[in-house]
């Protein structure tokens, strides 16, 4: 494991495919209006600041979650609370980046 990896930024790519095989959902961490103005097609909208209160309905699902945002940080910050509460997560980056891997 190198250093990139112990700060998230490892084979991103790889493991998103992964997520992605796996059925997972992508959570966009945005408030609405920013997601509003653009956002990866079937992604869920759960604002960072609503995320503790919305893990319940998150472990519901019983997907693995790729986490976005504007840039990564917000995600970053919604990846360590999920993964507090036992979710399968990865941060995904900023949503436009995510995206782009996507397609």
């Amino acid at each position: 494991m190198g250093i990139l990896d112990i700060l998230g930024l490892g084979d991103k790519n790889s493991e998103i495919k992964d997520f992605i095989e796996k059925g997972a959902v992508i959570i966009d961490v945005r408030t609405v209006g920013e997601f509003e103005s653009g956002h990866i097609t079937d992604s869920k909208n759960i604002p960072l600041d609503t995320i503790t209160e919305a893990v319940g309905s998150i472990k519901s699902l019983n997907k693995p979650v790729i986490a976005c945002c504007r840039s990564g940080m917000r995600s970053g910050q919604a990846t360590s609370i999920l993964k507090q509460h036992g979710i399968d997560v990865i941060n995904g980056g900023g949503w436009e980046d995510l995206n782009s891997r996507l397609n």
